[in-house]
């Protein structure tokens, strides 16, 4: 088993990572799927997808859940019979979960030259260009998880990562940062958190009450 580590965001919500060290024949051995999961992963030609999607499913047991616990609403999102609150986020070698009594979105990535080649998909914000190249990874991983778990919460069609959600600026040491969502006439504010974990990124946002 590879569970790694539990984060007590906040009173009423925890974050479960995983550290997939298994096989995919292990993980799928150890875990109950229902049958739509079952066809999900079947249909999965990643090997890397399958074994992250069964790890989530690997943390839902570490927490007392199983997959039949899940469902999905029509646009994706995904939620627990109970009535608790979840985001899920996979990346290669980690499997993540939030669980909480409030609204929450998660995002983890691997931090690599990629996100250079595309920011300008996803950020404007002029005080990148005030960064130090050795930083410029490390801080635009960060707006990506930021702008990627903001959208896991709202999870509404139309929304833009370049041109509806906002990062203030921040200091990648800072481990926290604001955010504000403009669209459809509305403004919502955010607070970010994050944490590198080995050499990936884990993003997480709560809406502002």
């Amino acid at each position: 088993m590879a569970f790694f580590k539990k984060i007590n965001f906040t009173s009423n919500t925890d974050i479960y990572i995983w550290k997939i060290t298994e096989n995919f024949d292990f993980l799928f051995k150890n875990v109950v799927l229902k049958p739509s999961s079952l066809d999900r992963v079947s249909g999965m030609k990643s090997e890397s997808h399958k074994k992250g999607f069964l790890a989530v499913r690997m943390l839902l047991q570490h927490c007392g859940y199983t997959d039949h616990d899940l469902r999905y609403d029509e646009v994706g999102k995904p939620s627990l019979l109970d009535g608790k609150k979840i985001s899920i986020t996979h990346s290669f070698d980690f499997s993540v979960i939030a669980i909480s009594e409030e609204e929450i979105g998660i995002d983890i990535e691997l931090r690599r030259d990629k996100v250079l080649r595309i920011a300008n998909k996803f950020s404007n914000e002029s005080f990148l260009n005030d960064l130090e190249d050795s930083d410029k990874i490390r801080t635009l991983t960060v707006l990506w998880g930021a702008k990627e778990s903001i959208f896991k919460i709202m999870n509404e069609l139309g929304i833009s990562f370049l041109d509806h959600i906002m990062v203030s600026p921040f200091k990648i040491q800072d481990q926290k940062a604001q955010a504000v969502l403009n669209f459809n006439n509305q403004k919502m504010d955010f607070d970010i958190f994050y944490k590198e974990i080995e050499n990936y990124t884990l993003v997480y946002a709560n809406r502002k009450q």
